[in-house]
């Protein structure tokens, strides 16, 4: 009987011996570093904008950047920060993400989002969707839950039913201001308001990973798609290299492959950070046709972009925190 005893004690210790192992692994290859940054959109910001309005963009883009910073101060995954950071711009209304998403010129909302791993390039997105709040969510399950890439339209929404996701009816989207901007435009074409929102993020683990949220462009047709839930336009991440997000002109970040390309930059000309995203935004596109955030494999971070202003902010494990809207 105390042979048996013996033999079953050990059989139970084995499973706590493998979990004491693998946490003290983790232990080892954590480490204290990282480094978050966000955008909520690049575009014509006017510098006369009242300080309560300043105000109020300013506090959601610290709300956000703080949502983000303690998940990673945490040793969460930059994953699941890029994640949370772009659900809550999904319901402040103040930017072009979940509530808030401008009109198409049908009078309706069309949601795109996408998220990328940059550990394996393991990638998800939605676009089309109407009825969906946090689509960014949804990109996500398409990453893990899905052998495929990318969903659209009624496809991607039914896969919604079938994780769970409740749907909500457009106007769930509506805000007066969206509604006044649509009024505008289709009075007089415009260059429409550059709201999207992005995260990047570097987590402990030495992980990188992007996400991308918008309505698109105020006046667009139904149906178009913008950069934003196409991977390599307007998000991309790998471990050798970056994670970036953009926001602007989406058909332009279509045609120059953005995203890819600053992380290309980096590969094949050995350029640092810093001037990869230089030469997209001022070699590469034109005048206000956007901007990036990014950070690389070490923590180096940038918020580069060629319109008035762009909603950004970053922090870092060394203390940084701060957020700007222009230059």
């Amino acid at each position: 009987m105390k042979s048996r005893l013996s033999w079953l004690s050990f059989l139970l210790l084995v499973p706590f011996a493998v979990l004491v192992a693998s946490n003290v692994s983790d232990a080892q290859t954590r480490s204290a570093k990282y480094t978050i940054v966000i955008h909520g959109g690049a575009g014509t910001v006017s510098e006369t904008m009242p300080d309560s309005v300043k105000e109020k963009y300013s506090s959601s883009l610290r709300k956000a950047l703080q949502i983000g910073k303690d998940i990673l101060t945490d040793g969460g995954t930059s994953l699941d920060a890029v994640e949370k950071v772009l659900r809550y711009f999904e319901e402040d209304p103040k930017f072009n993400a979940g509530i808030g998403a401008v009109y198409t010129s049908a009078g309706t909302h069309e949601l795109d989002a996408s998220i990328m791993d940059g550990r394996d390039l393991s990638c998800g997105a939605v676009a089309g969707v109407e009825h969906i709040a946090h689509p960014i969510s949804l990109a996500r399950l398409v990453m893990e839950k899905s052998p495929h890439v990318l969903l659209a339209y009624p496809g991607a929404e039914e896969f919604a039913k079938k994780m769970g996701i409740e749907l909500v009816p457009n106007s769930y989207f509506d805000t007066p201001l969206r509604k006044q901007q649509l009024e505008e435009y289709l009075k007089k074409v415009q260059e429409g308001n550059h709201g999207t929102c992005g995260c990047v993020a570097l987590d402990e683990y030495g992980n990188l990973a992007a996400g991308t949220s918008t309505g698109g462009m105020t006046g667009k047709m139904p149906g178009r798609i913008g950069d934003s839930p196409l991977i390599g336009d307007g998000t991309y991440a790998d471990n050798r290299t970056c994670a970036v997000s953009g926001t602007g002109w989406g058909e332009k970040f279509i045609k120059h492959a953005v995203a890819f390309n600053t992380s290309v930059l980096m590969a094949y000309k050995g350029m640092s950070l810093k001037d990869a995203v230089h030469e997209v935004i001022y070699n590469t596109l034109q005048a206000n046709d956007g901007g990036v955030i990014a950070v690389d494999k070490e923590g180096n971070f940038a918020m580069e972009f060629n319109t008035s202003g762009m909603f950004r902010g970053v922090a870092t494990s060394d203390g940084t925190f701060e957020v700007k809207i222009w230059k």
